[in-house]
């Protein structure tokens, strides 16, 4: 079956894809590999690559943007099952983000990507190479996370706050949730570690800040069920792509959660603040869901109902837009029709007024007038339709009268004057 997969996906060098390597390959890892052994392997990688530690290495920026290209389809169930059946053809390319690295921009262009992230374009960033390196060296500070107490504190752009929290065998049972919020929307990230051989930690589960409200939030649930989460870059893809149909894209963006359920013992989270320029604010919050009951019931229910509605819009997303397409051409069948009909009843009342014995109306002529004109024509009077003066002109005439009279009397009365 392996061969069979490779050939697979060595066939496709001609297609879009063409010129990107085997995601196994990239990773180093054969097809069987178990989720762990990809997480893990990306993590070294990612850290060996990283643009933090190498600067002005444009080689490594290149293996690392292919590292994360690799893992992106690997570490997601559904892409990595499309890759294996057909390679790179059958995996949705656009739904896999590329994370940005804030170090290696400059001022302008963390300014414009903090423009984007104000108006809502979902941007994601890579953690940093320090954070990452200390974590694994086992040289950060942890500060103990008792469950059911609140601690609010500001981390600063790119760098961490670790937390340990302890949990027992029934706690652990009950199941735990983990919430950071920042009522002052806040950008950052939510980071699960786990321990290495080294004894240091390594980086497991991340989860992105997402405003919902008037606060940003992200969460982690560990209560024995499938949790999922709800990626916002598949939205704004499938927004910009498509406006009038992105609602069903809505769902699309539910990855489940890689773990359902924590162990009793120690376990060490953090929080990474990913402001663009500024420090972030936020209050963290560890809960154990005994005394919750209710509402893990309730979340589980719900996670469920989203995933059967899934499929339902996927299945509705084809009758619509078969209704839609007979919609707009029938629409435009009723325009055109109308236009149709409309020009044959001008044509029909032309038609019509034709039917007529009366001649054409002729250009009436002055019977008094030895040169022929036209009455108004160049007299200076004009007529209505019936020949008469108008209104206007016969105004004039009397003004012109009145004149006349009253200059006769007037040469009269100075004539009797001078006599």
């Amino acid at each position: 079956m392996a061969d069979t997969g490779a050939r697979d996906t060595s066939s496709v060098a001609s297609g879009p894809s063409a010129g990107r390597r085997d995601p196994y390959d990239v990773l180093g890892l054969p097809r069987d590999s178990t989720e762990q052994q990809i997480k893990s392997t990306y993590r070294k990688l990612a850290l060996k690559y990283h643009p933090d530690k190498n600067t002005g290495n444009p080689d490594a920026a290149e293996k690392f943007k292919e590292v994360a290209y690799s893992y992106g389809i690997l570490s997601d169930p559904e892409k990595r099952r499309q890759y294996d059946s057909a390679g790179f053809d059958a995996v949705d390319l656009e739904g896999l983000e590329m994370e940005l690295d804030l170090s290696s921009l400059g001022t302008v262009n963390t300014m414009f990507a903090a423009l984007f992230s104000k108006l809502g374009v979902p941007i994601k960033t890579t953690i940093s190479a320090t954070v990452l390196e200390e974590a694994l060296n086992g040289t950060v500070t942890i500060r103990p996370l008792p469950l059911g107490r609140l601690v609010n504190d500001k981390v600063e752009k790119q760098g961490a706050h670790f937390f340990g929290i302890t949990i027992s065998e029934a706690q652990a049972e009950a199941g735990v949730v983990i919430r950071v919020v920042s009522t002052v929307q806040s950008k950052f990230k939510l980071l699960y570690f786990e321990q290495e051989d080294n004894g240091g930690l390594g980086l497991a589960l991340q989860e992105e800040s997402v405003k919902t409200g008037k606060v940003t939030s992200a969460g982690m649930y560990f209560l024995h069920f499938q949790a999922y989460r709800l990626d916002p870059t598949v939205n704004a893809l499938a927004l910009a792509k498509d406006p009038d149909a992105a609602f069903f894209k809505k769902l699309e963006g539910l990855q489940p959660c890689e773990m359902s359920a924590l162990n009793a013992g120690t376990h060490i989270f953090a929080v990474y603040g990913d402001n663009f320029f500024k420090s972030a604010s936020y209050t963290i919050e560890a809960i154990c869901a005994e005394a919750h009951l209710a509402t893990v019931v309730k979340l589980k229910d719900i996670e469920a109902q989203l995933l059967y509605k899934r499929n339902e819009l996927r299945r509705f997303e084809c009758e619509y837009r078969e209704v839609f397409s007979r919609f707009q051409a029938v629409t435009n069948k009723y325009t055109q029709e109308k236009e149709a009909v409309d020009e044959l009843l001008k044509t029909r009342e032309k038609v019509h007024d034709s039917f007529t014995s009366t001649p054409s109306p002729l250009r009436k002529y002055s019977s008094s007038n030895d040169d022929g004109k036209v009455v108004g024509e160049d007299s200076g009077v004009t007529t209505d339709e019936s020949g008469s003066p108008t209104a206007e002109e016969s105004n004039s005439d009397k003004a012109n009268k009145s004149k006349k009279w009253f200059n006769l009397n007037f040469k009269t009365s100075m004539n009797s004057a001078t006599k």
